[in-house]
């Protein structure tokens, strides 16, 4: 029943009511009960006519004379689920209602009060039918405001951070919104601890499973709707409601189930959140426009091949008759975070300037453009995403193609070498602290406090900035080995050198038709060998091993769901018993090839207990163990979750 009805122990503190000087004989454990409506009666059989949740009043005139009579009006009562039974005092009973009665009321947990002053059983009802409308006006009115709310948000192209903010503040509770691998992107506390919310997050997210899409799950307290948009799930956004779940700090709070306005809110934000992934615009120049209208055309199929050919050749840029190579930049790590960003009262980082982003890519794609024409160059260019920049090289032939990618790699990092000392860089440093574990480290890793910091508010989906230190849907700021994040020219782990570069190359193909292979192709290195710590002038395709394309399918849902499907239950069960993780036990015997003497070593166990311990692996997973086949999935959904968790 939705809590926008009164409790009785509300209906009991009205005016109307305490004039009647009420005293509770029996059923004080059911205080709490919602009341739907209010019921007047006289007569016996009252219960068939009544469908629950009524508040009935009665001077008890027409009840009958034998206990049985009494025992078995109230239990018609209490089955039918009547909130409540008043009995005025004065007309049939004086003194007290019967003892027969209470002891029945008690038994079936039905509140039994007596009015010992005679009272207008009309204004009761009014004021609690008052009482019952005025509350649903103001749920509509609630109701209103959040479908007001959330649509000028879509129409805004609000980032995922911005939804949740606005939800938490509508809700007055805490909202989470994270991946299909219990991964924080955003979350705001609604003034709470953002320490205590997102502390152990991903082994408290595994244990809240509530029934459906939207659901609200009432051992837990969270109320939670799927994310996603055209069949393709992605996430979940929780709301902490605190009529459930262990929330701590004591005080009385209500019970049941959360109010409908808040399940409406949730639904909308998700709605919001699909939305917003799936429009990404940003403005351009004319020139870079058609470039990228062209390269565009190629990845797509949007535009025929010869009309691309014949634009492009009015552009300048001849594809006919040409070796054609799709060359791909991005820096290693993503849009920075500014220094010293203060945090909102939300807890979400802010940019010191949000236009950052977008002029740190177009700073990229002139690099690139003033790099091929050094090199001496013909190709189409432009961003191809958020983050990277393509290139379509036209050489005339493929036994140039090396020599013109080696020459303009070079050219790329002298302009960005050359271009880097006027720039200036801050850097965020954490406190010299130990290493927090918030929720996208390793379920097998030691533990060490939680310490989970913010999230930018301007990402479009952002991470935990602790727990994986990226954003932009899952392809954000890679956080540092040292704790510190750039927001300039930032050092790159792998290199030492300032704001890194990753330069890719696809295969070179014969002709315009195959471009597009050449390009994806590059796209999909690049993104890969971001997490490469070498320093290679440029990466091709034998650079990148499984370990590289699992990174770079990090964020697909059907990854994350192979994942679930093959570790789930040994996650869970490691969520649930923290002191005994079994999953680096398995990761063991995967990493030594099944060899289950040099595994045990390997993890620091005696051979019975190791063995023991993959016997209740195989329970669990309901695998065997022996089996090569089922290790190889184990073994690949490991590496998988391992590019999940590490940026």
């Amino acid at each position: 029943m939705s809590a926008v009805f009164p409790t009785v122990r509300e209906v009991l503190a009205l005016d109307p009511v305490r004039h009647g000087a009420p005293r509770l004989v029996a059923g004080d454990a059911g205080l709490d009960r919602p009341v739907r409506w209010v019921h007047v009666a006289e007569v016996p059989d009252i219960a068939t006519l009544l469908g629950g949740g009524e508040l009935v009043l009665t001077t008890g005139i027409g009840l009958p004379a034998d206990d049985a009579g009494l025992r078995a009006f109230i239990d018609d009562l209490a089955d039918v689920g009547v909130s409540g039974l008043v009995v005025e005092l004065g007309r049939r009973y004086v003194s007290g209602v019967p003892r027969v009665m209470v002891a029945a009321a008690q038994r079936r947990g039905l509140p039994l009060v007596e009015l010992r002053r005679a009272t207008p059983f009309v204004r009761i009802t009014e004021a609690v039918h008052a009482l019952i409308v005025d509350a649903q006006l103001h749920e509509l009115r609630a109701t209103e405001e959040i479908h007001q709310r959330f649509t000028e948000l879509s129409v805004e192209g609000a980032g995922p951070a911005e939804v949740v903010r606005q939800a938490a503040e509508l809700a007055g509770c805490p909202v989470v919104l994270e991946n299909l691998s219990r991964q924080v992107l955003a979350y705001d506390p609604a003034g709470e601890s953002a320490e205590l919310l997102l502390d152990g997050w991903e082994e408290h997210s595994r244990r809240i499973r509530p029934a459906g899409r939207t659901a609200y799950d009432a051992d837990s307290g969270w109320l939670v709707t799927t994310v996603g948009a055209r069949g393709q799930d992605w996430g979940r956004l929780l709301l902490r409601w605190p009529g459930g779940g262990d929330l701590g700090g004591g005080g009385t709070r209500p019970t049941g189930t959360p109010p409908t306005r808040l399940t409406i809110l949730v639904e909308r934000a998700a709605s919001t959140l699909a939305l917003g992934r799936l429009i990404r615009r940003d403005a351009e120049g004319l020139e870079r426009q058609l470039h990228r209208t062209l390269l565009t055309a190629l990845l797509d199929h949007s535009r025929p091949v010869d009309e691309v050919a014949l634009r492009a050749k009015a552009l300048g840029v001849t594809l006919d008759r040409r070796h054609l190579v799709g060359v791909v930049v991005r820096h290693r790590l993503d849009e920075p975070v500014a220094d010293g960003a203060p945090a909102g009262e939300s807890g979400l980082w802010i940019d010191a300037a949000p236009e950052a982003g977008p002029a740190r890519l177009r700073d990229l794609a002139e690099a690139v453009g003033q790099a091929l024409r050094e090199a001496k160059l013909t190709a189409l260019t432009s961003a191809v995403d958020d983050q990277a920049v393509g290139a379509l090289l036209a050489l005339p032939d493929a036994a140039a193609e090396e020599r013109a990618l080696t020459a303009f790699a070079t050219a790329l990092r002298r302009i960005r070498l050359d271009t880097a000392p006027s720039r200036p860089t801050a850097v965020r440093a954490d406190p010299p602290t130990a290493p927090s574990r918030p929720a996208g480290i390793r379920a097998d890793a030691p533990t060490a406090p939680s310490r989970p910091t913010a999230v930018r508010a301007d990402a479009p989906t952002a991470r935990v900035a602790g727990a994986r230190g990226e954003a932009a849907e899952g392809r954000g700021p890679a956080g540092r080995a040292d704790g510190c994040r750039s927001a300039g020219p930032a050092a790159d782990p792998g290199t030492g050198r300032p704001d890194a570069l990753v330069v890719a190359a696809g295969s070179g193909v014969g002709s315009l038709r195959e471009a597009r292979r050449s390009l994806i192709e590059a796209r999909q290195i690049a993104d890969a060998a971001r997490r490469d710590r070498r320093d290679l002038p440029i990466f091709r395709l034998p650079h990148v091993g499984l370990a590289g394309l699992l990174h770079l399918l990090r964020d697909e849902p059907r990854v994350q769901t192979f994942v679930e499907r093959e570790l789930g239950a040994l996650l869970s069960h490691d969520a649930r018993h923290p002191r005994e993780q079994l999953l680096g036990t398995l990761r063991a015997y995967l990493d030594q090839g099944r060899n289950k003497s040099a595994a045990a070593a390997a993890a620091h166990l005696s051979r019975p207990a190791f063995y023991e311990r993959l016997a209740r692996i195989g329970r669990i997973l309901d695998v065997d163990l022996d089996s090569v086949e089922a290790c190889l999935s184990l073994h690949v959904a490991l590496l998988a979750l391992d590019a999940i968790r590490t940026p």
